[in-house]
C-alpha cells in the first residue's frame, strides 16, 4: 500500500504566496477597472465632488465678490438661453458616433464670419458653457457650443477627456467651413473643454482658426486622475493609475499618458490666452505654468486672484 507524500514546507510556502498574488493582483484588476469607469465611463461618479470654494464672511472678500459676480451672470444667462434657445446640429464623428451641439446664429452680424466653438468641462453639456457662449454672441459672434462625447446629447459610453475630442472638434470647425468659407474662428474651452482645446491647438488646423482660450485645463489626463486619486480617495498613483491606465489602453485604445495637453500646446503656433484661478483645487493652479512654458509663439497669461476651478 503506497503511502502519500508528503508536501514540503517550502512548497507550501510557495502555493500559499502564490494564491495571495493571486488574489492580490485580481483585487488590483477589479479596483483598477471600477477607477476607470468611475472617472470616464458615462454611467461613472467621476466629478462629484465640491470644488468651489466657500464663501468668507466678509462681504469684501474676493470670494465673496466673485460669489456675487456670478449670481448676477447667472441671471443673465438664464435670460440669454430664454431668448436664444439656439438650433440643435449633429455631425458624424471619425469613428461614426452621432455628436450633438447647439449654434446660436447672429444674422445681425453674419457678414463678419467671426466663429466661437465654447467647450464644456467635464461631465458638462452644451448649457453649463452658456457663459461663454452668451459674451461672444452679443459680440457679434455666430457660436458653436459642442455637447463633447459621452456628454449631454452626444453618443458615446466613455469620455474623451479632450484627447479623443480634439479629432471631434476639427470636425465642427470643418462643419463651420462648410457653411461659412470665410470663418475666423476662435476656439475656447473651460475645464475638460479647456484641456480639449489645447489638444486641439496641437493638431494641423486650418488658417480660419485664429486663437486658443484655454480656462484651467490640466497638463495631462495622468497628471489630473493622480491629483483626483490622491484628493478624492488619499491615494498615491502607485499601483492603481498604472493598472488603470493599462486597462483603459486596452479597452478603449488610448492611455493617460499620451493625453497630453503639455505635448500638445508646444506643437501650437497659434495665439493662446492661458486662464487658472490661483485658488483651484480641482485642476490644480500650478498646472498652468508648465503648460505657458511649453507654448511657443504669442501667448498670454491671467492668473485670476482668489478663484476657484471654473470661476
Amino acid at each position: 500500500m503506497k503511502t502519500k507524500a508528503k508536501m514540503s514546507p517550502k512548497k507550501k510556502i510557495v502555493i500559499a504566496v502564490g494564491a495571495v498574488v493571486v488574489v492580490l493582483t485580481a483585487a488590483l484588476l477589479f479596483v483598477s477597472n471600477y477607477l476607470v469607469n468611475y472617472a470616464i465611463g458615462r454611467s461613472g461618479d467621476g466629478g462629484d465632488r465640491e470644488v468651489a470654494l466657500e464663501v468668507e464672511a466678509s462681504p469684501d472678500s474676493v470670494e465673496a465678490i466673485i460669489e456675487t459676480n456670478r449670481a448676477q451672470y447667472s441671471a443673465d444667462i438664464d435670460a440669454f438661453a430664454a431668448a436664444h434657445p439656439g438650433e440643435n446640429v449633429t455631425l458624424t464623428a471619425a469613428d461614426g458616433l452621432t455628436l450633438h451641439g447647439v449654434r446660436y446664429a447672429n444674422a445681425e452680424t453674419a457678414d463678419t464670419h467671426r466663429w466661437a466653438i465654447v467647450l464644456h468641462g467635464y461631465r458638462g453639456d452644451h448649457t453649463g458653457v452658456l457663459n461663454l457662449a452668451m459674451p461672444y454672441y452679443e459680440a457679434g459672434y455666430q457660436v458653436i457650443a459642442p455637447d463633447l462625447r459621452a456628454c449631454g446629447d452626444s453618443d458615446g459610453d466613455y469620455v474623451g477627456m479632450g484627447w479623443l475630442d480634439r479629432e471631434d472638434i476639427l470636425r465642427w470647425i470643418d462643419f463651420i467651413l462648410a457653411d461659412d468659407p470665410q470663418a475666423e474662428i476662435v476656439v475656447h474651452g473651460i475645464s475638460m473643454g479647456a484641456a480639449t482645446t489645447m489638444m486641439t491647438a496641437g493638431e494641423d488646423t486650418p488658417e480660419n482658426v485664429k486663437v486658443f482660450i484655454e480656462d484651467c485645463g490640466y497638463t495631462s489626463v495622468w497628471d489630473e486622475f493622480s491629483n483626483e486619486l490622491k484628493t478624492s480617495f488619499g491615494l498615491p498613483a502607485f499601483p492603481l493609475m498604472y493598472t488603470a491606465n493599462w486597462l483603459c489602453a486596452l479597452k478603449y485604445g488610448w492611455n493617460f499618458r499620451e493625453a497630453s495637453a503639455l505635448a500638445q500646446v508646444a506643437k501650437c503656433e497659434l495665439p493662446m490666452l492661458f486662464i487658472h484661478g490661483d485658488a483651484d483645487d480641482y485642476v490644480p493652479t500650478w498646472m498652468v505654468y508648465p503648460l505657458y512654458e511649453a507654448k511657443p509663439g504669442e501667448k498670454e497669461r491671467w492668473l485670476v486672484p482668489g478663484a476657484g476651478h471654473a470661476y
